[in-house]
């Protein structure tokens, strides 16, 4: 069952380091304490996402839930196509770059999502002073929820920025990212956590080689 929140929301156990939308999208299905888990576990989960991509303001988000509270199906079958989206990015951000087909499999996608795009485009100016381009669909309110996602998808498509989208060099890490770096040679999601422990595992594989030529010498 779908509940609206009464009380202040907590900080959501969300990550942003992929810089690009897409990308902070497929994090979402990520790893933690060693274990896949799924960050959009629920359809209110998935609206606090785009809460805090700033996808959806306070107003459009509570007018969403009151709809998932009136049509959970409706809410239900959005969240399955969500992740259904996100697997085909995911493809994408990992081996599209090197793969045709995969390519055009998440083009497949970001197509059909994009079919659904009947509403209105606009700029709207954020409580801090800044602006950020939204989009209010007419008709189906879960309709238009992951066309910004899939739009930021098709700029990587267009724009050749999917040549520098990498997967954390950590191999127990799902994150994906875009590497703005000048040489192209980013390798971890983030340097205080998967550069921290690949850092940490040199040093011990330093130590351990000093200890076995101490002993053998």
């Amino acid at each position: 069952m779908i509940h609206a929140p009464t009380a202040p929301l907590a900080a959501p156990p969300f990550v942003f380091i992929g810089e690009r939308l897409w990308l902070d999208f497929i994090n979402t299905d990520d790893v933690r304490r060693g274990t896949r888990v799924d960050v959009l576990r629920d359809f209110e989960q998935l609206i606090r996402w785009l809460e805090a991509t700033a996808v959806l303001d306070g107003e459009r988000a509570g007018g969403i839930r009151r709809r998932a509270q009136q049509q959970p199906a409706g809410a239900t079958a959005s969240l399955a196509d969500a992740r259904r989206i996100r697997a085909a990015l995911r493809a994408l951000a990992e081996r599209g770059a090197q793969t045709v087909d995969v390519r055009l499999n998440a083009l497949g996608e970001i197509n059909r999502v994009l079919g659904r795009s009947a509403g209105t485009r606009r700029v709207e100016q954020r409580g801090d002073g800044s602006f950020v381009r939204s989009f209010v669909p007419v008709g189906d309110a879960f309709a238009g929820l992951m066309i910004p996602v899939v739009e930021s998808a098709a700029d990587a498509l267009v724009t050749g920025e999917l040549a520098r989208v990498r997967r954390c060099a950590d191999v127990r890490c799902l994150h994906v990212f875009f590497d703005s770096t000048k040489n192209g040679r980013r390798r971890w999601c983030d340097m205080s956590t998967c550069g921290n422990r690949a850092k940490a595992a040199r040093h011990r594989r330093r130590l351990s080689d000093s200890a076995l030529e101490a002993r053998s010498a």
